[in-house]
């Protein structure tokens, strides 16, 4: 894990979910992606509890010009999985 003040600092940086670009079309995405794979599409052992973006982050796909609230850009994960993929993956994430 990161000290207090190393994870704040990594969440100034991350922005908050309104400057990150999640708004109301993030929500229909989310129950979208959530009714398609109620099952993680990871480990499936898990209920899918988060809608993941991928395998383009909401960014990459902003900055591409791709819509990011299309279903078919995202995948259900349970909590573990979605975890251990934004500490991989993400900008600001556990492991930078």
């Amino acid at each position: 894990g990161r000290c207090d003040a190393c994870r704040r600092e990594a969440d100034q940086r991350r922005g908050g979910a309104r400057q990150r670009g999640y708004g109301r079309g993030h929500e229909a995405f989310r129950r979208a992606v959530l009714d398609r794979d109620p099952q993680c599409t990871l480990c499936r052992a898990a209920p899918s509890v988060h809608a993941d973006h991928h395998p383009l982050s909401r960014r990459e796909l902003v900055d591409a010009g791709l819509n990011p609230d299309a279903p078919a850009r995202g995948r259900g994960l349970c909590t573990s999985c979605h975890s251990r993929e934004t500490a991989t993956n993400q900008p600001g994430g556990w492991h930078a």
